[in-house]
């Protein structure tokens, strides 16, 4: 059985929109994951040019898998206060997009554990749950610096559209003590897969760091998902490389992926 393969769209280098997909397919990609704001100086392609995103995705033959929930402000979502309305609302609005353009599943980080959970912030993911399933989309919790809220959270709501997003080098930089594929792979939605390599000890090309891909390609087998082989990497520590060699590389590395996992 072949999987899709698909690569987060913002790896690097600064590319018209249309030239990225366009490479992207190319390189023999399926699909991508969407970045879903003007963050991080994203917003040199023009004010809300991520909007328009899918549909140029689509035009160039690709797949959206998901989208990622913007992050800047993830540690609001518990407070009392206009800065949490405004970070569930952002949230809401988030499924509400995944409605409209026909995206399966969005990614969302929850605040960190030094900021611990309660009750306000539970109701705000019961609400975020009740539009999820209302729409028909996936909402999947990655794992970073937040063991606590996530294992709370994935406790607290029993909702088929309530998942995990396991991004593999966030897990063995964090909690590689922890077996997350064990805890939560059940509720598994969404893979982020890069190595843990280079000055930023993250977001390398699988193979070149850290992680040893036999036995988590086998943990990922075993929770059953039947989902996307998923890079996330970026090109900080591959600066020499051109965007059609940085691409190549990374799907080369998918495959092997693949076939680890099948």
């Amino acid at each position: 059985m072949q999987l899709m393969i698909t690569i987060y769209d913002w790896f690097g280098y600064e590319l018209p929109i249309k030239e990225r997909y366009r490479l992207i397919k190319e390189a023999g990609f399926d699909g991508v994951l969407l970045w879903w704001s003007n963050g991080f100086g994203r917003d040199y392609i023009g004010r809300d040019e991520y909007r328009n995103g899918p549909q140029i995705a689509r035009e160039a033959g690709l797949i959206i898998e998901n989208i990622h929930a913007p992050v800047q402000n993830q540690n609001n979502l518990w407070l009392d206060n206009l800065e949490g309305e405004a970070l569930s609302d952002c949230y809401l609005q988030c499924v509400a997009d995944c409605a409209e353009f026909e995206i399966p599943t969005m990614v969302v980080h929850l605040p960190n554990d030094d900021n611990t959970y309660n009750a306000l912030g539970l109701d705000r993911i019961k609400k975020i749950t009740e539009k999820a399933e209302k729409f028909g989309v996936n909402v999947a919790f990655e794992n970073l610096r937040n063991l606590t809220n996530l294992s709370y959270v994935l406790e607290q709501i029993d909702s088929h559209r309530i998942g995990f997003c396991y991004d593999c080098g966030h897990h063995y930089s964090r909690y590689p003590d922890y077996d997350l594929l064990s805890m939560f792979g059940s509720r598994l939605m969404a893979l982020h897969l890069h190595d843990n390599n280079g000055s930023y000890a993250q977001h390398g090309l699988p193979f070149d760091g850290t992680i040893d891909w036999n036995m988590t390609m086998k943990r990922i087998a075993e929770t059953g998902y039947l989902g996307a082989i998923s890079i996330e990497a970026m090109n900080w520590e591959y600066m020499d490389l051109s965007t059609e060699n940085f691409l190549q590389k990374a799907f080369k590395r998918a495959k092997r992926l693949e076939s680890l996992k099948l």
